[in-house]
């Protein structure tokens, strides 16, 4: 999941792998986050040629309404062409992060229509959340933790009811990116446990250093 000014500077157009586009934005961390536009046309999603658009959703925020609004107006002009919407759970610095809570914004953005739904993982009931929610959760990576307790979080997601992760810092900010990558999609993919899946980090990330 990227920025389309990202996508074009730095992805080559022969890339294989699907892209996820973020399409809502428009403040920074200096001012209030959930004020958020549609910031990304639907031709330019077209022409990036992009698998779907990411919208995020400020569930409890000052702008929950206006971002609700931002995730079905891409979900309608979306599914004229073929494109799924990722509604992205956002949660503000002083919202609770409880499974309670994300039951509520991932009910939301499903009802509203969002094709599948990016969100934080909670240790506590978190397959509540996933059990509760009709489309598909994508486990959100969250801030950079250590490698085994990054691959055991992505395990419990998935085994808790998860259709997957989305992790970023914990990849590209890790000692070796490639071998984490391939430590998370062994865990995913292939229901590594994580300490396996952390032997193999360690094994790649060993091999590539010689």
């Amino acid at each position: 999941m990227l920025t389309r000014g990202i996508l074009r500077s730095i992805v080559p157009p022969s890339t294989q792998k699907p892209i996820v586009l973020r399409v809502s934005g428009g403040t920074s961390i200096l001012k209030e986050l959930s004020n958020e536009e549609i910031a990304v046309d639907i031709e330019d999603s077209i022409r990036l040629n992009v698998c779907a658009m990411a919208v995020q959703v400020f569930i409890g925020g000052e702008y929950e309404r206006q971002s609700i609004i931002n995730m079905t107006k891409m979900v309608d002009i979306g599914s004229r062409y073929g494109i799924p919407t990722l509604a992205v759970t956002a949660v503000g610095k002083d919202m609770a992060r409880d499974a309670r809570y994300f039951r509520l914004a991932t009910r939301i953005c499903a009802e509203l229509g969002a094709h599948y739904i990016k969100t934080y993982y909670v240790q506590k009931d978190f397959e509540s959340v996933c059990a509760s929610c009709p489309v598909p959760i994508v486990m959100a990576g969250g801030k950079k933790i250590p490698e085994l307790d990054a691959l055991t979080m992505a395990y419990n997601a998935v085994q808790q009811g998860a259709s997957g992760v989305d992790m970023g810092r914990n990849i590209f900010q890790s000692d070796s990116a490639v071998a984490m990558l391939q430590a998370v999609g062994a865990v995913v993919h292939n229901n590594e446990t994580p300490e396996k899946a952390f032997d193999l980090y360690q094994t790649i990330k060993n091999q590539s250093s010689k």
